[in-house]
């Protein structure tokens, strides 16, 4: 009697575990799909973001270059404004942080979970940067591009006639050396 209460605990026993892995598949899949909601919230975010500073760079001259707005998607979405200013997600993905990387790190410029705070803060960082431009633009005046100029090739000298010419002065060297140095008679 003893023998079928074993095959039934055996038997049981790989059912169980079956069903445990399946559980913890099923459970790592919400997870997953937890965090890839989240992220797709991100986006989601972001584009509404983007979408609300459509006037800003409307307003912006096209001869202006300074500004590349997109949106990338990585571990980490983020809507750039340049290349060194970037809006992100906050760690509780509800509030917009608009940093910019320095050489000395990185500097949150503004952080708030409404959407017009956060246009106010990236409308005053792009009027900031095109001052700079106007300032850099007026520090360096344009000139006219310099015409072409067609450089002289510099004249070589064969490797060949080197070669000559180190080879009659190391004889001339010897020749002296031999004519008024002293050698041990062998």
């Amino acid at each position: 009697m003893s023998e079928p209460q074993n095959t039934a605990s055996s038997d049981s026993r790989p059912v169980r575990l079956r069903d445990a892995l399946r559980q913890a598949r099923i459970e790592a899949a919400d997870r997953t799909g937890v965090v890839v909601d989240l992220r797709d919230a991100e986006v989601a975010r972001l584009e509404i973001l983007n979408e609300a500073l459509d006037p800003l760079f409307g307003q912006i001259p096209d001869h202006v270059d300074l500004f590349d707005r997109g949106i990338s998607q990585g571990d980490t979405p983020r809507l750039w404004i340049d290349v060194v200013a970037h809006v992100m997600m906050g760690r509780d993905k509800r509030i917009y942080r608009f940093v910019q990387d320095t050489r000395f790190g990185r500097i949150v410029l503004a952080e708030s979970h409404e959407i017009p705070a956060v246009v106010e803060a990236v409308t005053n960082y792009v009027a900031r940067r095109m001052i700079e431009r106007e300032h850099a633009l007026v520090a360096m005046p344009v000139t006219a591009p310099p015409a072409a100029v067609v450089a002289e090739k510099p004249r070589r000298r064969g490797r060949f006639g080197i070669f000559v010419l180190g080879f009659i002065l190391g004889a001339l060297a010897l020749f002296a050396f031999a004519l008024f140095g002293n050698f041990p008679e062998f």
